[in-house]
């Protein structure tokens, strides 16, 4: 009998968790991006719209590849999370992802209507076998690499090119981003110009070209750029272009956006520019992975992400741009400030003059010089291994000293960071 009560006991105890995680949403996304408090609110709108309650348990990752391992090896049951456009590829092919129902009843589908075609278009492009990644995940936000400059120092011409970086004139003044493949992608774009001017390849070929030779190639070129780095960044490299002590920085361009806003209160002309040779875009997106237990409150979750308001919530707090096309994010990024450029290609035909910051939505000439990276898949070791010798693991006197200074300027840079008003825009898209 007590066998019989102690078997009961725990089929009770094993039904009121699954009763209880069925009224969780675990959320997993990079840390600073978003407006935390549409968290609370989509709790509520959730209830309203499905009569049931749900609690979001939120939580942050630095890098693509920690998120990845904690799902691919330790079958962690988050019911959504935001990876890189690399990473939505590595975990389609290895099976990793369900499918996004858009079935959400008399709730209205915010995801089909406002994703931005240029967006739809480059998730075609994803690699996956035969599956598409738009039926397994949803844009979040976007954005460039480039060069970010200081105009005081490096003129317009000198930082139209990718070769600004080995420019012997801004030695100890360049920060790169430590991203092995953000690196390498925009250096085979330049190392293969000639190529690219001839015909004899494309931009898009580029991206899968994970040969030794065009690894030595750039292991080549970047060991000479070396000499001249001041700090390979995560996230610190905006800070150091604000307070001018570096004048070049490799970056992305929400980084960029950040750092322009934040040198201009000072007195500081920070510019960034796309490079003439080409450059790549990123995406981040919303998946469901294929340990999820909640997948309702999951599809939900992406559909209030893709709410125009929340979109624009979203954007003014994190500095990124969405991948939303809706008519209210256009009209609420329009600013008479800017010159009219031609974003047709994102926001739709009628949107050939807008007035809108080039850095977050660049002009349909420069995106047509763009294109997107791909999984390298088991090539992958190969490339952070060439990463780790470009670096060599031993960093020069300049980048010692320039992290003994961010780190002694962190505090009085956080209090700072408190009292100001402007929007805060910090990165943490480490990828490998």
């Amino acid at each position: 009998m007590k066998k019989l009560f102690f078997l009961l006991a725990a089929v009770l105890m094993v039904c009121s968790c699954a009763e209880d995680r069925n009224q969780i949403l675990k959320v997993y996304n990079w840390s600073d991006y978003i407006d935390e408090s549409v968290i609370g609110e989509f709790e509520q709108w959730y209830e309203e719209q499905t009569g049931e309650p749900v609690r979001v348990i939120y939580q942050t990752f630095d890098v693509n590849e920690t998120m990845l391992s904690k799902i691919e090896k330790g079958h962690e049951d988050y019911d959504v999370v935001c990876p890189s456009d690399y990473i939505i590829e590595r975990m389609l092919r290895s099976d990793l992802l369900l499918p996004i129902d858009r079935d959400f009843g008399s709730t209205p589908n915010y995801i089909d209507g406002n994703l931005s075609p240029y967006i739809r278009a480059c998730f075609d492009k994803m690699e996956a076998g035969d599956k598409n990644a738009n039926d397994y995940s949803v844009g979040y936000m976007w954005g460039t690499t480039g060069i970010l400059y200081n105009a005081k120092y490096v003129t317009d011409e000198e930082a139209s090119t990718w070769e600004v970086i080995r420019n012997p004139k801004f030695a100890d003044r360049i920060f790169i981003k430590d991203s092995a493949r953000d690196v390498f992608s925009q250096i085979i774009i330049l190392l293969r110009q000639q190529d690219l001017q001839d015909g004899k390849v494309t931009l898009d070929e580029l991206m899968h070209d994970s040969s030794p030779e065009a690894l030595a190639a750039v292991e080549n070129y970047m060991k000479q750029v070396k000499e001249l780095v001041a700090g390979w960044e995560a996230d610190f490299g905006k800070e150091q272009m604000t307070q001018e002590r570096g004048w070049i920085n490799l970056t992305w361009s929400g980084d960029a956006v950040w750092a322009i806003e934040e040198a201009a209160e000072i007195g500081v002309d920070l510019r960034y520019v796309c490079p003439k040779e080409g450059f790549t875009v990123w995406f981040d997106g919303w998946v469901i992975p294929k340990y999820a237990c909640n997948t309702k409150a999951a599809k939900y979750w992406i559909n209030f992400m893709s709410r125009p308001d929340i979109v624009i919530r979203n954007v003014d707090v994190t500095g990124y741009v969405s991948a939303s096309g809706a008519p209210e994010v256009l009209e609420a990024f329009t600013d008479e400030e800017y010159d009219p450029i031609d974003l047709s290609y994102f926001f739709g035909e009628d949107a050939t003059e807008v007035c809108a910051d080039p850095v977050l939505y660049p002009d349909r000439a420069d995106i047509e010089r763009s294109t997107q990276e791909h999984d390298w898949g088991d090539k992958t070791p190969e490339l952070v291994a060439m990463w780790g010798r470009v670096k060599g693991e031993n960093a020069n006197a300049t980048t010692v000293i320039v992290i003994a200074v961010v780190l002694a300027a962190a505090v009085a840079f956080a209090l700072y960071r408190r009292f100001s008003n402007k929007r805060r825009k910090s990165s943490a898209r480490r990828r490998k």
